[in-house]
C-alpha cells in the first residue's frame, strides 16, 4: 500500500534553481531520464516539477492556460505522460495572484478551472506562487480557494503552497488543506542564503509535521553556480561541496521537502553522494515528521549562531543530532547529553552510526564532542543502550 499523500516531506527535481524560463520538454525528459537511471527516484525523489515559464502569455478563448507550444510542441499530458511511464510524478507552477512572478497568466479567479486543467494533464504535484496578488484580498482566502479547487478536481495532487512566509502563515496555512509551505524567501547558490535560511526557521518546530510541511525552498546542491539567473547563482561559483551537505543535512533534519535544482545530467560524483545518502534522507523521511530543537551553546564561547546543535526525535526512539559549524574555523563542539534529557543517572549511554561517513562510532556516556569542519557538520543517529 502506498503512502498517502505528503505523509512524510515530498522528494523530488525542480526546474527554476538552474533553467529559470529556459526550459522545454527535451529537457524535461532528459531529467526525468536521469531520475531513474541515477538511482535518484530509488532513493525517493518521486516528483519531476516544471516551474515558471511554461505557458503562453495570454490564456485561450475558453479561458484556459496554454502550454507555449515552441517549448512544449507535444502539449503538457504528452510530457506527463512520458514522467509517469518512468514511475516519477509530475509537477506544475502556478501564481495565487493574476501573473505568475515571470509574467506568465496566474490562477487568480481561474481556480476551479485550472484545477481541472491540471487534472486532466496528469498533474501529482502543484507549487503555487504568491506574486502580483490583488492587496486587497487576504492571501489565506486564495491558499484555500485553490486548496479546495485541488480537492475537488477529480486527482490527487500534492499542494505546495510558496507565500514566502508572509501574512502571518504558520497560524493558518495547515486549515487551508495545504501540504507544503515555503517559510522563507528565495534560496540563492551561496553560503551566507543557505545559513540565513536555515537560522531564520529555528524555533519554528512547531510548525511543520506530517501531511503539512515546512518547506525552506529548493536544494542548491550541486550547483555551483550554474544559474542561467543572476540572483539565485552565486556571483562567485556557489558553494563548496562541503557547504552544500551542510545544506543538505539541514534541510534533512529540518523536515524540509528535498526538491532538488541542480542540472541532474552534470552532477558530479560528490554531488550525488551527497544527494543520495540514504541515512540524511532516512531522517527527512521519519514517518513521523517532527521538527528538530535547537540546543544552543554557551554564548560566552560562541558567537551568535556560530554553532549550534539540531536534535529530532524518530519514530523508533532514536534521535538524529545534527552538530553545525557555521564559523570559519575548525572546531570541536561539545553536546551535553543533559540537554536531550539524559542525565548520568539515567542509567543509559548512546550509541552512534556516523550519516555521513556510515560508520559506528561507538557508545557514548554524559556527551560527545566531535571535531568539526568549518562550514561544516556532524550528523549522527543516537540509538539509547541501557549501561
Amino acid at each position: 500500500m502506498n503512502k498517502p499523500i505528503a505523509l512524510t516531506p515530498p522528494m523530488g527535481w525542480n526546474s527554476w534553481n538552474t533553467f529559470t524560463w529556459d526550459i522545454n520538454e527535451k529537457m524535461i525528459c532528459e531529467m526525468a531520464d536521469r531520475m531513474v537511471e541515477d538511482g535518484y527516484l530509488e532513493a525517493g525523489y518521486e516528483y519531476l516539477v516544471i516551474d515558471d515559464c511554461w505557458s503562453l502569455k495570454q490564456r485561450d478563448a475558453d479561458g484556459n492556460l496554454v502550454p507555449d507550444p515552441e517549448k512544449f510542441p507535444h502539449g503538457m499530458k504528452w510530457v506527463s505522460d512520458y514522467v509517469h511511464e518512468k514511475g516519477l510524478k509530475f509537477g506544475m507552477y502556478s501564481c495565487a495572484g493574476t501573473h505568475t512572478c515571470a509574467g506568465y497568466p496566474g490562477s487568480f479567479e481561474h481556480e476551479f478551472q485550472d484545477a481541472k486543467k491540471f487534472a486532466e494533464w496528469g498533474v501529482d504535484y502543484l507549487k503555487y506562487d504568491y506574486c502580483f496578488k490583488p492587496r486587497q484580498i487576504p492571501g489565506e482566502i486564495l491558499y484555500k480557494r485553490m486548496s479546495l479547487a485541488l480537492k475537488n478536481c477529480g486527482r490527487e495532487i500534492l499542494f505546495a503552497a510558496c507565500n514566502w512566509g508572509t501574512d502571518g502563515v504558520y497560524d493558518w496555512i495547515r486549515s487551508s488543506g495545504a501540504h507544503t509551505y515555503r517559510s522563507t524567501g528565495d534560496i540563492q547558490d551561496n553560503w551566507e542564503s543557505i545559513t540565513n535560511l536555515a537560522i531564520s526557521q529555528m524555533g519554528k518546530e512547531p510548525y511543520t509535521g506530517n501531511f503539512c510541511h515546512n518547506d525552506m525552498d529548493m536544494l542548491v546542491v550541486g550547483m555551483h553556480g550554474a544559474s542561467n539567473d543572476g540572483f539565485i547563482g552565486s556571483k562567485i561559483g556557489g558553494c563548496t561541496d562541503q557547504e552544500y551537505l551542510t545544506h543538505f543535512a539541514l534541510w534533512a533534519i529540518m523536515g524540509s521537502p528535498l526538491i532538488m535544482g541542480c542540472d541532474l545530467r552534470k552532477a558530479s560524483e560528490e554531488t550525488k553522494k551527497t544527494l543520495l545518502n540514504k541515512d540524511l534522507i532516512a531522517i527527512n523521511q521519519d514517518l513521523e515528521s517532527r521538527g528538530a530543537y535547537v540546543i544552543k551553546p554557551l554564548p560566552d564561547v560562541y558567537n551568535e549562531n556560530e554553532a549550534f546543535t539540531l536534535v529530532k526525535p524518530l519514530a523508533d526512539g532514536d534521535l538524529a543530532i545534527g552538530i553545525f559549524n557555521f564559523s570559519d574555523t575548525q572546531r570541536e563542539l561539545s553536546l551535553e547529553f543533559w540537554d536531550m534529557g539524559i542525565p548520568y543517572a539515567a542509567g543509559v549511554s548512546l550509541a552512534l552510526h556516523d550519516c555521513i561517513t556510515g560508520e559506528e562510532l561507538g557508545e557514548f556516556t554524559e556527551r560527545f564532542a566531535p571535531v568539526v569542519p568549518s562550514h561544516g557538520c556532524v550528523v549522527v543517529r543516537a540509538h539509547l543502550v541501557e549501561k
